[in-house]
């Protein structure tokens, strides 16, 4: 599923993450050397790192929140494992900084505050446990397309008017795919050899986005578990689905392709 947030095709929360996460860390390593040599320029280091920190992790959460709300295909195990990934991410982030705040108070302890830190590590750990597993298996700003499958194409449309104009009848080539919005639903326009057809998004196993596979000879692959449908019927041919997709009515005229729900 192409990012949402992205420059040239390239995921920016990927990039982004890696800098409070060697912030985060190098403060810690940073807090114990300072301890342990009761060095106030090991800590001064520390609490600069801390900030930088906090600062590129708010940064990182923007394009974040953005690709979960966009990209993430909604009502699938991807979606759950996204959230949870936040919701760690968040943590971490409300570990470093009530410890940046305490530094501030000269009677805390500061093994008290390593503790805090190492708790905020070992969350960073999990939440980028999930972060990999969104990436490398549900493939969540990983772009890929097959030969023939063309460019991403995605497309909203707002009002509830009926039939709506999803495509020109030239717009797609062969076994290329259209990721469309429409009154609140995620719906694929592909088009096969015998022509056009539109069918749900989301794979009735996992939830996994169909856009973003593999559609050859009328039949559709899920990118996440290989599960395999009927475009035309909806009907399933491969597991591990164990059952088929809706599909809708597409009409042409005047060189239009119109969907009706």
């Amino acid at each position: 599923m192409k990012s949402t947030a992205h420059i040239k095709g390239h995921p920016l929360h990927p990039i982004l993450v890696t800098f409070p996460i060697a912030f985060f860390i190098g403060t810690l390593l940073f807090d114990i050397m300072a301890l342990v040599n009761d060095r106030y320029d090991f800590a001064f280091v520390a609490s600069c790192m801390q900030i930088a920190g906090i600062t590129t992790a708010l940064l990182a959460a923007v394009p974040g929140i953005i690709d979960y709300v966009f990209t993430v295909p909604p009502k699938s195990s991807g979606k759950k494992r996204a959230a949870r990934h936040g919701v760690l991410n968040v943590l971490n982030l409300a570990l470093f900084f009530t410890a940046w705040l305490l530094k501030r108070n000269p009677y805390i302890p500061a093994f008290g505050i390593l503790l805090l830190e190492m708790a905020g590590i070992v969350l960073l750990g999990f939440a980028g446990w999930m972060g990999g597993t969104l990436v490398y298996r549900n493939q969540i700003g990983v772009f890929t397309r097959y030969a023939g499958g063309g460019k991403w194409k995605e497309e909203r449309f707002t009002g509830d008017h009926q039939p709506i104009e999803v495509a020109n009848s030239d717009e797609l080539k062969t076994d290329q795919m259209k990721l469309v919005h429409v009154q609140g639903k995620r719906i694929v326009i592909g088009k096969t050899e015998a022509g056009y057809v539109a069918f749900d998004d989301a794979c009735t196993h996992k939830g996994g986005s169909l856009a973003g596979g593999a559609m050859i000879c009328g039949t559709v692959q899920c990118p996440w578990h290989g599960s395999q449908f009927d475009v035309s019927t909806g009907q399933l041919k491969a597991g591990p689905a164990k059952q088929g997709i809706v599909i809708y009515r597409l009409t042409e005229n005047n060189g239009k392709v119109y969907l009706h729900l």
